[in-house]
């Protein structure tokens, strides 16, 4: 692609078109510049179908940064929107306004508070909050719903593997399965949750991680094909990266033709001084096999090689492949422990897809708008209580019980400080039925969840390294309950609104059922 056909299709014009039909309305009314704020967030966990999410991981802010720092409405890209006709052939969008947004529109002009990446986040909760002119904010939400969804949900799958695989080595291998370009962002989300690393070459040098693979089929095919075996192409492979030698065992047989082989392999390079990696698995009965291979590399001297796992996994196939390890292993001899051990998974299609539950519904709504040098709360009525947003401009804390476990996030009124309450009444956003009190006491720590992302023009957010979000999130669920962490039927975590909160959304309704009449009060 052109670098110029790049811009159009990938910089400002990166959006829907009713996000400037929007902006153009509310400048013809004179409102573009009125301050307004916006939440981001979203409505439930993942849902797979035979298992669900209990909690998501935040990731996607450090890039859709990078986008709003060069996005711009440059003249060519101005005289495309200039060139829109109405259905009567008039001009879509008049000169003044292409002009306010070529001379005063800059995404600095936001103030943005964000939960940073790496963080546990929940539903109902602002992942992000966006203050500023009304124009400008109404046109990044397309942008930042398509950047932050998505790494959020491939992060969350990531770190469910993760905590399946009881942190064994973890491969992302997705990049041929995946949805064109959105494998880049895909594998950075997956290594954000818990992927050691990836297979994709250029994201992998981006961002400072040696890429990871084996070879394919087609070798060793290639190989029978000139008339050869599959020994002969694995000792070729052998010679090429004696010191990093793992080898695909299943083209032909695994038990009868690929561990074998592999193991003549595996001794050529040890009486040269080097120490073979390892052998993967991609087809057959994962575990069987597993134990199988085990067994069969622990005979011939090697027990510490690596056995690597691929072919269509996810979090609830790698728990059936351990509980079956566990189980079995033994009557093999083989100590299903140590084989554990030395497995790294490989997962491509279903992360990278996130099979099972493809997108995250976050969504993002006006909560507040100022009228008169005040902000006025604003909200939208849905049948389904779900849908219906918090209003107003909000705090969002996370509060920890004596155990140092977070027990709840809690939304109040952005001059809200719930460490100076002795007693909490905590309600649930959507059901008025449901409440608790919560003493002061028995909270060991309260945290501010929003930091600051853009500020008065300046963009101060911290972009941390991999690592450092990886970290993050490691000590973000391992502050969680256990049920909730679980693949199946997780707990529900409480997210829960103040009492000042929740009294103001309440009065908000009432007002709307009753025609906006402020006397409905």
């Amino acid at each position: 692609m052109q670098e110029k056909n790049r811009q159009l299709v990938e910089g400002i014009l990166y959006t829907d078109q009713y996000q400037l039909t929007m902006a153009h309305l509310y400048y013809r009314h004179g409102l573009h510049e009125r301050p307004a704020q916006f939440d981001h967030f979203f409505r439930r966990y993942p849902d797979y179908g035979l298992h669900k999410a209990g909690y998501c991981v935040s990731a996607g802010l450090e890039w859709l940064l990078s986008w709003m720092k060069e996005a711009r409405f440059t003249r060519p890209l101005l005289s495309h929107l200039g060139a829109q006709k109405s259905s009567s052939g008039r001009p879509l969008f008049e000169p003044d306004f292409l002009e306010w947004l070529e001379n005063d529109f800059d995404f600095s002009r936001l103030n943005m508070r964000a939960i940073a990446e790496g963080r546990v986040v929940h539903p109902h909760v602002p992942l992000t909050v966006v203050r500023g002119p009304l124009a400008i904010a109404q046109i990044l939400e397309t942008a930042l719903l398509n950047q932050l969804n998505f790494q959020t949900l491939i992060a969350t799958k990531a770190a469910r593997i993760r905590e399946s695989a009881r942190g064994q080595l973890m491969l992302e291998f997705g990049l041929r399965r995946a949805h064109e370009r959105g494998a880049l962002a895909g594998a950075r989300a997956a290594l954000i949750g818990g992927a050691d690393y990836t297979s994709n070459v250029g994201i992998s040098h981006l961002l400072g991680f040696s890429p990871k693979g084996t070879h394919a089929h087609s070798m060793i095919q290639t190989f029978l094909a000139m008339g050869q075996s599959e020994l002969d192409a694995f000792q070729a492979y052998a010679d090429l990266y004696p010191d990093d030698c793992l080898l695909l065992v299943d083209t032909i047989n695994t038990l009868e033709s690929g561990v074998p082989n592999a193991i003549k392999v595996f001794e050529n390079l040890r009486k040269k001084g080097h120490r073979p990696v390892g052998v993967r698995l991609d087809s057959g009965d994962l575990a069987y096999l597993s134990i199988q291979v085990a067994k069969m590399l622990n005979e011939a001297g090697f027990p510490n090689t690596s056995i690597v796992l691929s072919n269509n996994l996810d979090e609830l196939v790698i728990w059936q492949i351990v509980t079956q390890i566990s189980e079995e292993a033994p009557r093999y001899g083989v100590d299903p422990d140590q084989l554990m051990g030395r497995l790294i998974y490989g997962v491509g299609t279903r992360l990278i897809t996130s099979q099972g539950d493809s997108s995250l519904g976050g969504v993002y709504k006006l909560v507040s708008l100022q009228e008169n040098g005040q902000w006025v709360p604003a909200i939208k009525i849905s049948e389904t209580p779900q849908k219906t947003p918090n209003p107003g401009n909000k705090a969002v804390w996370r509060l920890y019980d004596q155990r140092g476990k977070a027990t709840a996030d809690l939304l109040t009124l952005e001059d809200e400080k719930p460490q100076d309450f002795a007693e909490l009444m905590l309600r649930n956003p959507m059901d008025h039925t449901k409440k608790r009190r919560i003493a002061r006491a028995e909270v060991s720590r309260v945290e501010p969840l929003l930091i600051n992302v853009i500020r008065e023009g300046r963009y101060c957010y911290d972009c941390l390294p991999i690592e450092g979000l990886r970290a993050r999130r490691k000590a973000d669920v391992e502050a969680l309950d256990p049920g909730i962490r679980r693949l199946m039927n997780p707990h529900i975590y409480h997210v829960s609104l103040s009492q000042n909160l929740w009294d103001v959304k309440e009065q908000l309704l009432t007002r709307i059922k009753n025609g906006g009449n402020p006397n409905a009060l």
